[in-house]
């Protein structure tokens, strides 16, 4: 599948929760455009460095409200909202 150039991309809305909005200096979330999940969590990893690539690494993802952990390849061309989760205590 090829995807656009990322300054085509439509810019996502990504949404970080818990331990996910901590590493991202507390952050509630910030736009990015990125033509994959794993293209994302290496601009989240960029943009707010090593402590968030740990948290990303036990973290699941919603795109649209739809689970699509542990998929890398997910495109986001046509998502509006990534969730950022990291597990949370008790559940």
């Amino acid at each position: 599948m090829t995807h656009a150039g990322s300054d085509e991309l439509t810019p996502v809305e990504v949404r970080f929760y818990a331990a996910a909005r901590a590493a991202a200096d507390g952050l509630d979330g910030t736009r990015l455009r990125a033509p994959t999940l794993a293209a994302l969590r290496d601009a989240l990893t960029r943009a707010h460095g090593p402590r968030m690539a740990q948290v990303l690494g036990t973290c699941s993802f919603l795109l649209d409200g739809v689970s699509v952990a542990p998929d890398e390849d997910a495109p986001l061309d046509a998502v509006s909202t990534v969730d950022v989760l990291p597990p949370f205590a008790g559940g």
